[in-house]
């Protein structure tokens, strides 16, 4: 039975990643095209595509999304600190935070039509390989971007960690947070349970998302700031 029960499940997959690629090569392209309107619209356009890949994550693979806490959004910028299980978020967050710049790996913009797109997207695009440089960039740039009214959405782990386990918390988000004088909105979700890491197969389920209540970023240094948004997001788990 677990084997019949398998073999659907990817069967499933197999259907959603067909319309997921569709999906993203046209959002993409229209990105692209519409270069020329200013961020907020061109935004809403173009992650109207990751509206539509998680409506169809539900249809084929029955994963459905809850999300509380929406009342502990602050109405201006904040920096969002989420823990980091799944591609999932990296869609999902940055369409329901808008307007949002994400930090993201450099190498992602040199994707074709994906990266291009992503790049009118004003993400923060850093090199791992080069952390101290990175941290001053993060800062710089999302400086910038909370100037423009943008929220951050930061993973501070840096890379994917599988549901049972949070990773280290780096504190270059508290760092802006506190440089900018905006809160930080700690973030907690379960999509590695579904959309796992490293699995092709997606198991139906639902994904809770919580956000916490907003943390005061001059109420400690980055490192305190940092590991209260760490414990909340554990406890939220």
């Amino acid at each position: 039975m677990d084997l019949v029960k398998r073999a659907w499940w990817a069967f499933r997959s197999l259907i959603f990643y067909c319309g997921f690629v569709a999906i993203v090569a046209i959002m993409s392209t229209i990105a692209c095209l519409l270069f020329f309107l200013p961020f907020r619209p061109r935004q809403r356009i173009a992650t109207f595509g990751n509206h539509l890949v998680m409506l169809w994550l539900a249809l084929t693979c029955d994963i459905r999304i809850t999300v509380s806490g929406r009342e502990n959004i602050p109405e201006g910028p904040c920096v969002i600190l989420s823990n980091h299980q799944s591609t999932w978020e990296t869609f999902y967050l940055q369409w329901f935070f808008q307007p949002a710049s994400v930090i993201l790996k450099r190498g992602l913009m040199w994707v074709p039509l994906f990266g291009w797109g992503l790049a009118l997207m004003q993400p923060i695009a850093i090199k791992r390989s080069q952390p101290a440089k990175a941290i001053r960039y993060v800062l710089k740039q999302g400086m910038r971007r909370i100037a423009g009214g943008n929220r951050i959405v930061i993973y501070p782990e840096g890379t994917r960690v599988s549901p049972e386990q949070l990773g280290v918390f780096k504190t270059s988000g508290a760092a802006l947070a506190k440089s900018a004088g905006v809160a930080i909105l700690p973030v907690a979700h379960n999509a590695g349970e579904y959309w796992a890491r490293d699995s092709f197969i997606k198991r139906p389920g639902t994904i809770h998302l919580h956000i916490g209540p907003a943390i005061d970023s001059q109420c400690g240094d980055p490192r305190q700031l940092t590991e209260q948004a760490k414990d909340w997001i554990q406890r939220a788990l």
